[in-house]
């Protein structure tokens, strides 16, 4: 903000949430990032230049192979010992278990679960190491992005119905679609059949639509709250001795409302990898 510039609160909130071709390190200065023409084909234009986000997508999965491989020479090195692993590698090993036999098997089920354990344990890691990027001074979070949810949630959808298939085999993944209608007679059941074949296929587009909208929502929520508290004390700078009571009482709730964002970054994490675990789990079974 300029000096002798009238404050916008919501126009500072839009600046810190959205994405940019730019990563600012105020008061260090700025970088700007590398802007690249765009790819027409036809009627359609493909920017592939990086933003904010993007880098933060790409640390957030060097973040995440670092620490599970550091894990996995961890867990090999004490199994050689003929130890029990313990410190970082316990924790973390600990930490991968619940997820894969609780999340994942739990909700899949034994038999096709640790197929698709991999696919939720990656989700969970990868969703909570980008929330809590988010949280980390002159950052952003990605899941506040709808393209980062919804391409997440894409893979989920892709995994869910094509697990189903493959599962069922076309014609019992058919009857997800068209279910058989029992207690009626013939031509009524086939009738009631086709009737709820667009429920069940808006049912199929709904779930990747939640899990997309709730992390965003959640996310972008969270950090709102926490920019409108900061935008208070800027609002309220001008009221010389008072404005200090004002900004210790915001730094206060600021404070409150970033340990509740840490609970929420490892909650939402969660519920994505939980609700895709289910998803899967229910697509295995023709009922």
């Amino acid at each position: 903000m300029m000096q002798g510039q009238e404050f916008n609160i919501g126009e500072m909130i839009f600046h810190h949430t959205g994405d940019s071709h730019e990563l600012e390190f105020e008061p260090f200065g700025t970088i700007h990032l590398p802007e690249w023409q765009p790819i027409h084909i036809g009627s359609l234009t493909i920017d592939l230049s990086p933003t904010k986000h993007v880098v933060l997508i790409m640390l957030t999965g060097l973040i995440v192979y670092t620490l599970l491989k550091a894990t996995a020479i961890g867990v090999e090195r004490a199994r050689k010992a003929g130890r029990a692993p313990h410190g970082f590698s316990g924790a973390m090993e600990a930490f991968v278990l619940w997820v894969r036999q609780d999340v994942a098997i739990g909700n899949i089920g034994h038999e096709m679960g640790p197929r698709y354990a991999p696919l939720v344990m990656s989700f969970f890691f990868f969703i909570l190491v980008a929330n809590l990027l988010g949280l980390l001074p002159w950052s952003s979070t990605p899941s506040g992005n709808l393209a980062f949810t919804g391409a997440l949630a894409l893979i989920a959808f892709v995994a869910i119905e094509v697990g189903g298939m493959t599962k069922l085999g076309f014609k019992g993944y058919m009857r997800t679609i068209f279910p058989p209608i029992d207690g009626l007679p013939p031509g009524a059941a086939i009738a009631m059949s086709i009737f709820m074949a667009p429920i069940e296929f808006m049912s199929k587009l709904v779930k990747p639509f939640a899990l997309t909208v709730r992390l965003f929502g959640n996310m972008t929520a969270g950090h709102f709250v926490i920019l409108a508290l900061f935008g208070i004390v800027f609002m309220f700078g001008h009221f010389g001795v008072a404005s200090w009571g004002i900004g210790f009482a915001t730094a206060l709730v600021v404070l409150g409302v970033m340990i509740l964002e840490l609970v929420v970054a490892a909650i939402q994490a969660y519920v994505f990898a939980l609700l895709t675990a289910v998803f899967i789990g229910l697509m295995q079974h023709e009922h």
